[in-house]
């Protein structure tokens, strides 16, 4: 970066209007002689964004420089409002940029990027139609699915005008489960989460024959912001409650997973991924975006054979649903286990 630029950059933060001398020698000490520093001040004269205060007189050196210097706020805005005039042009309409001519430069260098991938779904979906959970379509903007509740994603959608048009729910539905009565007297529960209805129906008829409490249908990310209601929902708050979750192997199915796990300590129902991954995986998931923690933290749970097995599926963008197996499958699978109580 050149002198100009750093001094430049520093100025772009500097609270007070006059700024002395020794501050700006300060910025580059130890990396920039004199002569380049006076080059640099004369650049930034020349473009009207420092204005000598000559009263305060110079230096006195050979090549002199004034002890202090007024600075021009509105000429460094100018680079900056251009370059959010631009964006505002390129992007899609429902975004509004605003607001960012009004904030600090870092303020829209911070949310830039989430801009553009907010911009770059929209390109690809347009503004969605159907309600979604704020995990879900924190996911789907930006591959984060913490990004709306825990990384100021909120603040940034309203920022942009879009929070409205995003169609997030906040009062989330009831859990959706069925329940095995033989199992209510007891007071150490076990639970099964799947993702998908199909599979939720294939395993309803069966869960009498098991030691599990409930069987509950995840409905994608739905089950995100409400499996935290399952003890008040079944009436057993003083009992305690282990939650096992089965969902796709893509993605996102394991983003479910991994967001559960760090939020409720929901465990990966490892006897059904086992069995799934014997399957050969399908292509198709190549616009998904993926959550890297997440898919570490899974493959975490494997021994090497099946590890090198998901490696190779996530590399060439394959996935294997959960429907892939079949009905006496996920029969034997369940009635098998092991399963631990809490």
């Amino acid at each position: 970066m050149s002198t100009e630029n750093k001094i430049l950059d520093f100025l772009k933060t500097y609270k007070k209007r006059t700024i002395p001398l020794s501050d700006l020698e300060l910025q580059v000490k130890g990396t920039t002689d004199y002569e380049e520093l006076a080059a640099a001040i004369q650049g930034l004269m020349e473009d009207n964004i420092l204005d000598p205060v000559k009263s305060r007189g110079t230096n006195g050196k050979s090549l002199p420089l004034f002890n202090s210097y007024r600075i021009n706020k509105a000429y460094l805005r100018e680079t900056l409002n251009a370059e959010i005039q631009g964006f505002s042009i390129r992007l899609n309409p429902p975004i509004c940029l605003d607001t960012y001519f009004s904030l600090d430069e870092r303020e829209w260098n911070k949310d830039l990027p989430y801009i553009k991938k907010i911009n770059a779904m929209i390109e690809r979906k347009g503004l969605p139609s159907d309600y979604a959970s704020a995990q879900e379509r924190s996911f789907e903007l930006t591959g984060d699915e913490k990004w709306i509740d825990e990384k100021e994603g909120k603040r940034l959608l309203e920022r942009i005008r879009l929070w409205d048009k995003l169609k997030i729910i906040t009062n989330p539905e009831p859990l959706m489960l069925a329940i095995n009565p033989w199992r209510f007297d007891k007071s150490r529960h076990i639970h099964l989460a799947v993702e998908n209805k199909a599979t939720f129906y294939a395993l309803l008829s069966y869960l009498k024959e098991t030691d599990f409490t409930t069987l509950i249908y995840g409905s994608g990310w739905g089950i995100t912001s409400n499996i935290d209601r399952l003890p008040t929902q079944i009436g057993l708050e003083g009992d305690s409650h282990r939650v096992y979750y089965f969902g796709d192997i893509d993605p996102e199915g394991i983003s479910i997973w991994h967001l559960l796990k760090v939020k409720y300590d929901v465990e990966l129902a490892l006897p059904f991924y086992k069995e799934l991954l014997k399957k050969d995986y399908s292509l198709g998931k190549e616009t998904q975006q993926g959550n890297p923690e997440a898919i570490i933290c899974f493959k975490a749970l494997f021994p090497e054979g099946e590890k090198k097995v998901l490696e190779e599926m996530f590399l060439n963008q394959g996935y294997l649903p959960q429907e892939g197996l079949g009905k006496e499958e996920l029969k034997d699978i369940w009635g098998r286990g092991p399963w631990i109580f809490p």
